[in-house]
């Protein structure tokens, strides 16, 4: 498996984000989702990491927006036949160092209680619950994380 720094601007790419706004209208109400297009993702102040397997095909990706205070987790998804195997691990640990290596702290994140494999990797990964942030609102679908950064995490992106 390849994990690096990519652009989401590639069909792929754009094919696993796909996926993932498909799968989260199953469980939540527009008001309750709260993703950032194609557009934001290209943005300076964006990480985005794709995972890809031994054919180069992506199948997970994630991405950190950075801000002042504090870095974001966003578009956290791996393809349903590549989990179990460390990908979303990976490739947030990916966002972290690289969040880490420009001087980004504190990472929170916001996603949504009928996905509890999810806030379980976060749990495991260190992230404690936490209430709204930023410009969110408190909403019985959504679940508020954070974890505070070390900089040792930048050996992460280095292995």
């Amino acid at each position: 498996m390849q994990i690096e720094l990519e652009s989401p601007d590639q069909p792929d790419v754009i094919a696993l984000i796909a996926e993932l706004d498909a799968y989260q209208d199953t469980l939540y109400p527009p008001e309750s989702r709260h993703a950032i297009g194609l557009a934001s993702l290209k943005q300076p102040n964006v990480l985005f990491v794709v995972a890809r397997d031994a054919d180069a095909r992506a199948i997970g990706c994630g991405a950190a927006v950075l801000h002042r205070e504090f870095g974001e987790v966003k578009r956290m998804y791996v393809h349903p036949l590549a989990r179990g195997r460390g990908v979303a691990r990976r490739v947030l640990a990916m966002l972290e160092a690289g969040a880490a290596q420009r001087e980004c702290d504190l990472f929170r994140l916001e996603t949504g209680p009928l996905q509890p494999e999810a806030i379980a990797l976060y749990a495991a990964c260190g992230y404690v619950r936490r209430g709204p942030f930023a410009a969110y609102r408190d909403d019985p679908l959504s679940v508020f994380m954070e974890k505070r950064l070390m900089r040792t995490e930048t050996s992460a992106l280095q292995s």
